[in-house]
C-alpha cells in the first residue's frame, strides 16, 4: 500500500528502466479525479485493447467512449513496445472487482479466483493496456513482452514491491479474459528476474478456474435488460458472455457493461447465425441463448454452462 508516484518521478522510473516512452498531450493532469479518490495503490494492472492500429488504439485509450471516458490506462503498450503515456491519476481502467483479490495482492501473495465485482480498482492499480485484439491468435511481439516487463519492474521497483503485485486484468474482475495470449507464469518470472529477486519461493497459483454461466439465469437477463430503465445489471455471468462476445468481434467493449440490453441481443444473434455459433436462421436466431449456441461461445472463449 503506498501514495501513487508524482507524474514525474513515474516517468522517471519508467525511463530508468529502459523503456521507450511517447508523451502524449497533457498526460500528468489527464485524470478522472474528480470521481474519485486515486490511491493508495497496491499494484499493477495489465490489459489488453481489443483492437488494432497504434495511432488508434491510443486515440482511444486517451479520450475513451461516450459511456466510458478517458484516460482508460495511465499507458498503452503497443506492438513495437513503446510505452504511450496517456494519463495520470484515476484512471478507467480496473473497474469494479474482488475484495480477497486486492488483499491478496497487498499481502503479495497468489490471488484467489475472483468471484465478486465490488472493489473501485481505478482507485489502487496502476494500469497499462496493451494493443492486441484479444483472440487468442493476434501475437504479442517480444517488443511489446519486454515492455510490459519494464513498466512493471519499474512501477514495483519504485514502491519496493515484488512481481505478485503485478496482476491481469481477469484476475479482477469475473469475466474478463485480457490479456489474452500472455503466459503470465514465464512473465511473472521475468518481472522478478528483472527486479534481481529469485523466482518466488511460495506455493505458485492454482490455473484459475473457467467461470460458470447459469443458462437459466441468463436467459431471464436477456428477456428482461432490454425493457427495463437504466441499465441495470441483474445476472453476473453476463459480464462473461458480454466478454466472449467482444473477444468475438460481435460486440463494442464499452457495451461490455453486464446489461444485456439491446445491443448484447443482437450481437448475441449474430454469433447464432455465425458458423462457429450454429448457423442458425430466422426466429433460432433471436438474441436469446439456448444451450448448444451458448456452449460453443464458451468452448470458443473460456467458460462453461450449467442449465
Amino acid at each position: 500500500m503506498a501514495t501513487p508516484l508524482s507524474a514525474d518521478t513515474f516517468l522517471a522510473a519508467l525511463l530508468a528502466e529502459g523503456c521507450t516512452v511517447a508523451q502524449v498531450g497533457d498526460w500528468r493532469t489527464h485524470n478522472r479525479n474528480h470521481t474519485g479518490p486515486w490511491g493508495p495503490v497496491n499494484g499493477v494492472m495489465i490489459h489488453h485493447t481489443v483492437t488494432k492500429g497504434t495511432a488508434a488504439t491510443v486515440r482511444i485509450v486517451r479520450d475513451g467512449y461516450t459511456a466510458l471516458p478517458g484516460p482508460l490506462c495511465h499507458g498503452m503498450i503497443a506492438k513495437d513496445g513503446r510505452v504511450h503515456l496517456v494519463g495520470y491519476g484515476r484512471a478507467n481502467h480496473a473497474g469494479l472487482g474482488d475484495p480477497d483479490v486486492l488483499a491478496a495482492v497487498v499481502a503479495e501473495r497468489p490471488v484467489p479466483t475472483d468471484n465478486e465485482a465490488t472493489v473501485d480498482g481505478n482507485r489502487h492499480f496502476y494500469g497499462f493496456e496493451c494493443e492486441n485484439l484479444g483472440d487468442g491468435k493476434d501475437p504479442w511481439p517480444e517488443a511489446q513482452l519486454l515492455a510490459i516487463e519494464q513498466v512493471s519492474a519499474a512501477i514495483c521497483r519504485a514502491h519496493g514491491w515484488d512481481a505478485a503485485s503485478v496482476i491481469r486484468h481477469l484476475d479482477w474482475q469475473p469475466g474478463k479474459v485480457d490479456p489474452r495470449g500472455i503466459d503470465w507464469t514465464k512473465m511473472r518470472t521475468r518481472i522478478d528476474t528483472r527486479l534481481g529477486t529469485k523466482t518466488p519461493t511460495r506455493p505458485p497459483a492454482s490455473a484459475p478456474s473457467k467461470p460458470v454461466v447459469d443458462l437459466s439465469q441468463l436467459v431471464a437477463a436477456a428477456r428482461s435488460n432490454p425493457s427495463a430503465a437504466g441499465t441495470p445489471v441483474t445476472y453476473s455471468g453476463v459480464r462473461t458472455v458480454e466478454a466472449a462476445l467482444v473477444n468475438a468481434g460481435l460486440l463494442s467493449k464499452k457495451f461490455s457493461d453486464g446489461h444485456f440490453g439491446t445491443t448484447t441481443v443482437t450481437a448475441y444473434a449474430a454469433w447464432q447465425r455465425s458458423k462457429a455459433g450454429g448457423n442458425y436462421r430466422g426466429q433460432a436466431a433471436d438474441g436469446i441463448p439456448g444451450k448448444a449456441s451458448l456452449t460453443a461461445l464458451g468452448r470458443a472463449h473460456g467458460f462453461t454452462v450449467k442449465d
